[in-house]
């Protein structure tokens, strides 16, 4: 249960907070493990936690809450006192019921990890294994920012994508709706003129005027039919399978699939680098990194690297014997495993390969519009010479 407590601390100043506990005399004792003195605690019911949640919780909420709990824990505040504070903090309701919940469960002995492993927020999975790592290692401040920097990157790349597409999607839009408006206003004005003319007029001019006639005849159908399409599209992209061969037909354009395996293995050699940090083993961190990876055939081929080293191959060796990087990320990784220095020499190749991922990415974009200029124009364009000839073409019937 959640409890609203006011309490009085050592100094007598009055404080007010939300705890959660499983009994009234558990809740007290909390607090005055604390140094307050409770003065008086209501039971938060369900119905007024769901009344808080006014608005949906964000991936971007839960970034927030997890940067504050690393820079508490780096500044010397132990796991616990942490979780409290956030608990009782103005974050999303969500959250604060959540840190309630984990502060909790680390009082009865629970790690820190399972405490995550087991609340409602959706978090990334290498935040769980790098928390893991950081308690058996000791350094839970230090797994925990790694992660936290790798969610901003993932959140910069997703912003920079949206930014990116804005523009394209307006200038998408705004042509589709101007082709709609010349086919069910303009077109259909000419055809009641011309339609026992059929014979005298150029066949662009007909193929126009037919399709306009058509789109104004079945407007709803195929209004309806464009959102079954795109209904079926969205949940067709979700799932799984279909995403993934997907992918795989898209790293097979020029541009675009240089872009996507650039960007995917600047993931995995980033998450290899914070593992290795976290001394994770290579095995291990071997298998978790391959979680991330979402190009079927890169997958593949690091799969088959994991058995290489597995086997008894050195990293650097097995890479490049299944063709899993470039010649650069071979050289960068065969350093690093001579000079000691392998997970400093993964972060240089992310790094490296995150910079050209992100120049790909804004010159694929910047593609996008003059493309979508071109095609649209020429459909307008298309669309006015078919009305042109179909006027001109009255001018030359015979009476």
């Amino acid at each position: 249960m959640r409890y609203k407590y006011q309490a009085l601390d050592a100094q007598g100043q009055e404080v007010s907070g939300i705890l959660a506990a499983d009994a009234e005399r558990e809740a007290i004792r909390q607090l005055q493990k604390r140094g307050l003195t409770a003065l008086s605690l209501v039971v938060i019911s369900t119905e007024q936690s769901t009344e808080r949640k006014v608005t949906k919780l964000k991936q971007r909420d839960i970034l927030i809450v997890l940067h504050e709990l690393a820079t508490l824990l780096e500044s010397g505040v132990t796991l616990i006192e942490a979780v409290d504070s956030l608990s009782t903090s103005s974050h999303h309701p969500t959250i604060a019921l959540t840190f309630s919940i984990m502060a909790t469960q680390l009082r009865q002995g629970q790690t820190f990890s399972n405490a995550l492993r087991q609340s409602p927020l959706k978090l990334p999975w290498y935040i769980l294994q790098l928390v893991e790592a950081g308690e058996l290692t000791g350094k839970v401040a230090t797994a925990l920012r790694d992660g936290v920097t790798q969610m901003e990157y993932d959140a910069q790349i997703s912003s920079e994508m949206r930014n990116a597409m804005i523009y394209p999607i307006i200038l998408i839009v705004s042509g589709i709706a101007a082709v709609l408006l010349i086919f069910t206003i303009v077109v259909p004005r000419f055809s009641s003129m011309l339609h026992n003319r059929n014979d005298d007029i150029p066949w662009l001019a007909q193929a126009v005027l037919n399709t306009g006639m058509f789109l104004n005849t079945h407007f709803d159908l195929i209004i309806a039919a464009t959102i079954a399409v795109v209904t079926s599209v969205a949940y067709l992209l979700k799932q799984p399978r279909l995403r993934a061969k997907l992918i795989d037909i898209l790293i097979n354009f020029p541009l675009l699939g240089i872009w996507l395996l650039e960007s995917e293995t600047a993931r995995w050699a980033a998450m290899m680098g914070t593992l290795l940090e976290n001394r994770v083993s290579l095995l291990k961190a071997l298998e978790l990194s391959n979680q991330g990876i979402k190009v079927p055939s890169l997958n593949a081929k690091l799969i088959q690297v994991s058995k290489s080293v597995r086997a008894g191959a050195h990293l650097s060796q097995a890479l490049q014997d299944n063709d899993a990087l470039t010649a650069t990320g071979h050289n960068l990784i065969r350093a690093g495993e001579k000079a000691g220095e392998l997970p400093r020499m993964l972060r240089s190749l992310a790094k490296l390969l995150e910079e050209s991922g992100r120049v790909r990415m804004k010159r694929f974009l910047l593609l996008i519009e003059p493309i979508a200029i071109l095609v649209i124009g020429g459909i307008i364009g298309i669309i006015i010479t078919g009305v042109i000839l179909a006027i001109t073409s009255i001018n030359q019937i015979k009476f």
